[in-house]
């Protein structure tokens, strides 16, 4: 018993002291509104404060199927970091069409990193610091932990196919 309190009491400072603070929420002192800020998860769009504009961007968007199937294999060894800004009207827009394009082709949330940063798109603890962020949303894709580009603030087309013309460049 002794033992096993020991390694509960390690864990619990060890997270504590590594963990990182996600879905962190504060005031926006332009809009009074809350913000999120630092590391997130999907699941934070389920609250109230993100869901309007979450759940009908994500429920309105169909994603061109052709290009969906052609996006589904070259994803499998690809990592994405998203950069957004939830008081941002591009990230409203952009950031559930994302998830749909995601849903459909069955990529791992686990190999998605999600910061959100303020107007000054700074994020809490320096995450986004090395990325060079000019604008929100922004979707940084990597293979092998080599950046292959980057979409930022709006598709030049649409997401799924700016997604795949720098997916495709890898092949």
């Amino acid at each position: 018993m002794r033992n096993i309190l020991i390694f509960l009491a390690f864990i619990t400072t060890f997270s504590s002291l590594f963990g990182q603070d996600t879905n962190k929420v504060v005031k926006d002192e332009e809009s009074g509104k809350p913000m999120l800020i630092g590391p997130c998860t999907r699941a934070v769009f389920s609250d109230t404060s993100y869901s309007w504009w979450f759940n009908s961007g994500y429920e309105m968007y169909e994603p061109d199927s052709v290009t969906i199937n052609e996006l589904k294999p070259d994803l499998e060894s690809i990592d994405i970091t998203l950069v957004l800004g939830t008081w941002c009207s591009d990230s409203r827009e952009q950031v559930p069409h994302f998830f749909k394009i995601i849903d459909k082709t069955g990529f791992p949330e686990n190999r998605l990193t999600m910061i959100c940063v303020d107007r000054d798109k700074k994020s809490t603890s320096g995450e986004v610091d090395s990325l060079n962020i000019q604008l929100v949303p922004t979707f940084i894709f990597y293979k092998d932990g080599k950046e292959l580009g980057r979409i930022e603030e709006s598709p030049g087309e649409t997401l799924e196919k700016d997604m795949y013309k720098i997916i495709d460049r890898t092949k």
